[in-house]
């Protein structure tokens, strides 16, 4: 396996990183540790190895206590795209944090956040069963590839409940992830609140994710134009609720986002109002004036209380990296 090469070196010379990672080391090694370790883990289902669930149970522990203890920074983690390589780990351990998160906001208890934090970390280790050719084709998907791909829902359900036996809600959850709220999803075109609450946040929480990671086709989404995506479905896909309460925790423009204020500064979003949702606290990057700060070193700017202040737009990744160049 591959190591997560160290952030910090690269993150001293990139003035703009969504993550302020020096800052935040201990944070940012658990992150880490969190996807080598899921990592393992899907390498042995892959091989059909006996994996240990108390192992997995570890990993869900530990994505509970990043968003009680290291939220921001975990939130920021996701937006700034830090951690290079074990693309599935890693797209499914952020999406157990967004999970975790929004289990949170609609206050499910303890006992029914943890099956959710595990469903999402395996949710798509079905994809571990699917043709390496259909994995790592570039392009458009034939018919019969798209089908294989829409099985890998089943093929979670029976890794989860029938291989390694988890006796809950853990694999319908899975089973369930690409259910639509309108009826139209799959595999078995549930609709509403017929669909488990566990699958449908972390309907919202995958899509997220998916939109805002770097892909072999697209460049990734700014977090405000993904939660634009996500209010625009208007109760096709996503359970309209669990859209309300995942925006409540994230922000429309949410921690780690890079923003445009209207005295022409650039800021990064440090601090989500839940009440105030476009009047976040930022820290500034760029000043008015041109003059770049370091990591932490800008001024601190609550737009709740600097009326004069405003949000233009949101920076997006492209110009970040011309920025960073």
């Amino acid at each position: 396996m591959d190591a997560i090469p160290d952030p910090t070196p690269s993150a001293k010379k990139n003035v703009f990183s969504l993550t302020e990672v020096q800052e935040h080391t201990g944070a940012y090694r658990n992150y880490t540790n969190l996807i080598e370790k899921l990592d393992v883990i899907f390498t042995d289902i892959a091989a059909r190895n006996q994996v240990d669930i108390a192992n997995i149970d570890v990993i869900g522990a530990g994505v509970l206590k990043a968003v009680q203890e290291e939220r921001d920074s975990s939130i920021g983690y996701i937006l700034g795209g830090e951690v290079q390589g074990h693309e599935l780990a890693k797209s499914s351990v952020n999406s157990a944090i967004l999970a975790a998160l929004t289990a949170q906001e609609l206050r499910l208890s303890r006992p029914r956040v943890l099956p959710i934090i595990t469903g999402a970390l395996l949710h798509d280790a079905g994809m571990l069963r699917l043709p390496k050719e259909i994995l790592d084709k570039q392009g458009g998907l034939s018919k019969e590839e798209l089908r294989q791909v829409k099985a890998h829902p089943v093929y979670s359900y029976t890794i989860i409940s029938k291989e390694l036996l988890y006796p809950g809600d853990e694999g319908p959850i899975a089973l369930q992830h690409h259910e639509s709220w309108d009826g139209r999803g799959y595999p078995r075109r549930l609709s509403g609140t017929d669909i488990d609450i566990g699958a449908r946040i972390i309907s919202v929480a995958d899509a997220f994710e998916a939109m805002v990671s770097k892909k072999s086709y697209r460049e990734p989404l700014a977090g405000y134009q993904a939660m634009k995506n996500l209010l625009s479905d208007n109760g096709h896909r996503f359970d309209p609720d669990v859209i309300k309460a995942f925006i409540q925790t994230m922000g429309i423009y949410p921690i780690g986002s890079v923003i445009l204020l209207s005295n022409g500064a650039w800021a990064r979003v440090i601090e989500v109002q839940k009440d105030a949702p476009l009047r976040p606290a930022v820290r500034v990057l760029v000043s008015e004036s041109g003059t770049i700060f370091r990591q932490g070193e800008g001024a601190l700017v609550h737009l709740l209380s600097e009326k004069k202040l405003f949000i233009v737009r949101a920076i997006e990744p492209e110009e970040i990296a011309q920025k960073n160049a």
